[in-house]
């Protein structure tokens, strides 16, 4: 492993992933940081007493079945890895408090790598929480390993609190948004509230069932703090499944699930609608502009007509007069223009709306 603060990346044969969309992470995605089990609200803690994670008692003696393979030599990406991890010592409180103010005071990257590196075992005690939730547990202990040097960059070793209470808290962030960010081909906890009913809302609704209520969507969004839209939208997003819309329809090849799904663009009936309405306004505007003399037809012209308007100021010095009472002009035009129209031309109430307004 080089020297320097870079993505420790377990030694084994590559793992395709998806890489994080942002280096970053919020202050929410912290508060959200918890276990698979439940989400966690709170700030990173201050004292020891909030998380106390002491690093004498984290251990990667693995409980992580090894791969079968019927290869010659066996071989465990897992298992290489913790075995690599072992190599590095673990820290005293003296030792991870001196490094940590190197790190602050003088950006020594040989600092932060021995932060790094002496809290690997850590990412693998957290990412063993969400193995469950997400199979890949290389992947996983990839993601914590981000939030474990963001946790060095933000590290503050003058507030009386281990690294490891605080580093907990990045690590999990990180691994919870790729769980997230992977549970599904489309991403279902983009806000604060998705991510709260993401890890919730099945347990909220055991837990009312346990209590013999009904667990109906406007009780659950007064109890979790959300829109009931918001736990309508998120029930049914856990509840389906991700269906490809290329996907062909039963024993019928050439159909398939896009055939049956509405366009957003509009019909040709509704194209033809509309050109013979836009045609027939312009020509009712065109006859009405002929019924203008003056200032007035000046103004219909060459503010309501024109492709590029002038502007008000323009208008009143050709008149010789002000600003505002140009504008007063042509307000009183459209009240007579959309008069004119709903007599002229029936059911345009809208239509006359956007045009004049």
């Amino acid at each position: 492993m080089s020297r320097g603060i870079k993505k420790p990346v377990p030694p084994a044969e590559p793992v395709e992933t998806k890489a994080s969309e942002s280096a970053d992470i919020s202050a929410e995605d912290l508060k959200t940081a918890g276990t698979e089990e439940e989400v966690v609200s709170a700030e990173p803690p201050e004292t020891d007493e909030e998380t106390p994670i002491e690093p004498e008692a984290i251990s990667v003696e693995s409980d992580v079945p090894v791969a079968e393979s019927s290869a010659v030599a066996p071989y465990d990406p897992l298992q290489r890895y913790l075995a690599e991890i072992r190599k590095y010592g673990i820290l005293s409180r003296a030792e991870e408090h001196d490094l940590a103010v190197r790190y602050q005071e003088t950006k020594d990257i040989e600092a932060a790598y021995q932060l790094v590196t002496a809290n690997l075992r850590l990412v693998v005690m957290i990412a063993r929480e969400y193995q469950r939730a997400f199979r890949n547990l290389l992947d996983l202990i990839q993601e914590g390993n981000i939030g474990l040097m963001e946790a060095v960059k933000n590290f503050d070793p003058y507030r009386g609190v281990r690294f490891p209470s605080y580093a907990v808290w990045w690590i999990r962030a990180y691994i919870i948004r790729y769980v997230m960010n992977n549970w599904r081909m489309v991403k279902i906890g983009t806000t604060q509230a998705q991510r709260k009913l993401f890890f919730n809302l099945q347990k909220e609704k055991d837990r009312l069932e346990a209590l013999g209520f009904s667990p109906q969507p406007q009780l659950l969004a007064q109890r979790l703090d959300v829109k009931e839209s918001e736990v309508i939208e998120m029930d049914q997003r856990l509840s389906g499944r991700d269906l490809s819309v290329d996907a062909s329809i039963g024993d019928n090849e050439d159909a398939t699930m896009l055939d049956f799904l509405p366009s957003a663009s509009p019909t040709a009936e509704e194209q033809v609608a509309t050109a013979e309405t836009r045609e027939l306004i312009s020509e009712k505007m065109k006859r009405f502009g002929e019924t203008l003399t003056g200032k007035d037809r000046v103004i219909f012209d060459e503010r309501l007509l024109a492709e590029e308007p002038r502007t008000l100021q323009e208008i009143g010095e050709k008149f010789g007069i002000s600003r505002e009472r140009v504008r007063q002009i042509e307000e009183r035009l459209k009240k007579k223009l959309k008069a004119y129209l709903l007599t002229e031309v029936q059911d345009l109430d809208e239509a006359v709306i956007d045009i004049i307004r």
